[in-house]
């Protein structure tokens, strides 16, 4: 059997759109003489969906385009994602199903089992879990269907546990030839090698060859990496799809398993992906807003450098106005710097200093300032009034706004409200500073872009005379560590210091980490590359006492 594997970037919401990408690519393959084609999971509306799920029309919307798409299959069969309707009206009203299509018409409906309730997804608030599970045959063939978690060799996804045995051990006693997989999961950097071998374990256990359809590009702050693929029986991988690529391949059955040549699966080069997922997230957050434009404050920081290499990169430097907003404060090599960065990037940049603003807000608050000391406050008083500036630039022209704080400042605080952390998105939010150097080291590796000073030198925001981050903060690799640990691993401040860290140290870090969780709640979306993003991946309570 020749089998197409569809992986494709959807908008969410967008029928006409994703069911045109679907129909355009059954054709597709049906010139090449496919017999079945397969898509992702809720390729038909795009994920994730959310709160958009509960809408009536919405679903309405799912059904429409699935029978739109069947009618399209007339010599060929498609697995397509969409959720579909529950008749039974004591459970949720929805499951997330793969609609098995052929001759013009829907064939049959495959529902999720283990519903997936961890990290970013929660399944069970819009999602019954099936109980039914049922291998379909096309042209002889006996083929499993299964969504996403289903795949796994466990009772539960989500700590509900659902049957005697795993859905695959159930769906096994049907003597399938094939296992379909239909998926969306998102990158997670350092985490593709382990989806691979989940998958090769699952087939070495079973002894029936697998192909897994994952969907591409980035939806809001979620980023689908791609990665899609066959394995034959023995757990070799006979195909992989490109990586953050919209993609088609197609796999002959007879041939995966008798002359499947082994794909080399190099280790990953966490930077460059990061690099590649963050350029992604950056080009879709704007094409699927429809928006075009982006501006950010450059600094002669290396997040700002950082940030306007992967803008440029995602959206061209004819679509990049950048503003240079020097204080009394800003030194002569951070501008001259940035100067250097978007002539090298070759884009528009403007110079505005903010000394005259920043005196007259000091002016306008003398009376009530004085007797007391400048601190904090005025140095947010030069991040707000950059702000503005940045918010100006942004409503006069249409330029939606980057915001280029990292996760290690984001997490202890060390940034201004309605300052520098204004913006429509967060493309560094989700990236330790320790990374932001690394990201910069990769950007330069065939030539010097970003300059070499903005790398090396001391990271500062400038605020005042001679200031340094680690006038407030430990070193950044010490940081980061203990960062890593207490947001991504969950450890506590008494398992971090028993690692080996100062107590007094982690105690001041964790502290910082609570206190500016109020900021975090009113950050731009972060664009997420780790298990542990700000925002939808780590929801926790302002108030509390942990």
């Amino acid at each position: 059997m020749r089998i197409a594997l569809a992986q494709l970037n959807y908008i969410v919401g967008d029928f006409e759109l994703n069911t045109h990408k679907i129909t355009e690519a059954i054709a597709q393959a049906k010139q090449n003489d496919a017999e079945l084609i397969i898509f992702s999971e809720l390729s038909v509306c795009g994920n994730m969906p959310h709160d958009l799920l509960t809408r009536p029309y919405f679903i309405n919307k799912c059904l429409e385009s699935i029978n739109t798409i069947a009618t399209h299959c007339n010599g060929i069969a498609a697995i397509v994602g969409s959720p579909s309707c529950n008749p039974n009206p004591t459970g949720k009203a929805l499951y997330n199903s793969a609609f098995f299509l052929k001759n013009g018409k829907i064939d049959s409906i495959h529902n999720k089992s283990l519903l997936a309730t961890y990290d970013i997804l929660n399944e069970h608030r819009y999602f019954e879990p099936s109980d039914s599970l049922q291998a379909v045959t096309l042209n002889g063939k006996t083929i499993a269907i299964t969504i996403g978690e289903d795949i796994w060799d466990t009772l539960q996804a989500d700590g509900r546990k659902l049957y005697s045995k795993p859905p695959m051990q159930e769906l096994v006693t049907q003597t399938p030839e094939l296992i379909v997989n239909i998926a969306a999961i998102p990158f997670v950097q350092g985490k593709i090698d382990q989806r691979v071998s989940v998958y090769k374990n699952n087939v070495k256990q079973y002894g029936i060859p697998l192909i897994s359809v994952n969907q591409v590009g980035g939806n809001t702050n979620i980023i689908f990496d791609g990665r899609s693929l066959a394995i034959n029986s023995n757990g070799t991988v006979a195909k992989m799809l490109n990586i953050f690529e919209e993609d088609i391949c197609y796999v002959d059955s007879n041939d995966l398993e008798a002359n499947a040549t082994s794909i080399s699966i190099e280790k990953e080069d966490t930077i460059a992906l990061i690099h590649d997922a963050l350029v992604l997230g950056i080009k879709d957050y704007f094409c699927k807003m429809g928006f075009t434009k982006a501006t950010l404050g450059l600094s002669g920081g290396i997040d700002s450098a950082v940030t306007i290499a992967l803008a440029q990169k995602a959206l061209g430097s004819e679509n990049i106005r950048v503003l240079l907003l020097p204080s009394q404060y800003s030194s002569e090599h951070g501008v001259s710097e940035a100067v250097e960065l978007a002539d090298n990037l070759n884009i528009q940049y403007d110079i505005i200093s903010i000394n005259s603003v920043f005196n007259s807000f000091r002016s306008s608050l003398a009376n009530i300032f004085e007797g007391q000391p400048e601190n904090l406050t005025e140095e947010n008083i030069q991040a707000r009034t950059r702000g503005v500036m940045l918010m100006a630039l942004s409503n006069k022209f249409g330029h939606l706004v980057l915001n280029t704080s990292n996760k290690s400042e984001a997490a202890v605080g060390y940034g201004t409200l309605y300052g520098d952390m204004c913006g429509a998105l967060a493309v560094l939010g989700d990236v330790y500073k320790t990374q932001v150097f690394e990201l910069a080291r990769y950007i330069n590796r065939s030539e010097e872009i970003i300059p070499t000073n903005t790398i090396t030198k001391p990271p500062s925001a400038e605020l005042r005379p001679d200031q340094k981050d680690s006038d407030s903060l430990p070193d950044y690799e010490i940081l980061d560590q203990i960062l890593y640990y207490y947001l991504e691993e969950n450890k506590s401040k008494e398992e971090i210091v028993k690692m080996g860290f100062n107590a007094q140290q982690v105690s001041k870090i964790i502290r910082l980490v609570k206190i500016s969780e109020h900021k975090r709640y009113q950050t731009a979306p972060v664009l997420r590359i780790s298990s542990k993003a700000f925002g939808i991946g780590r929801l926790l309570p302002l108030v509390a006492k942990t």
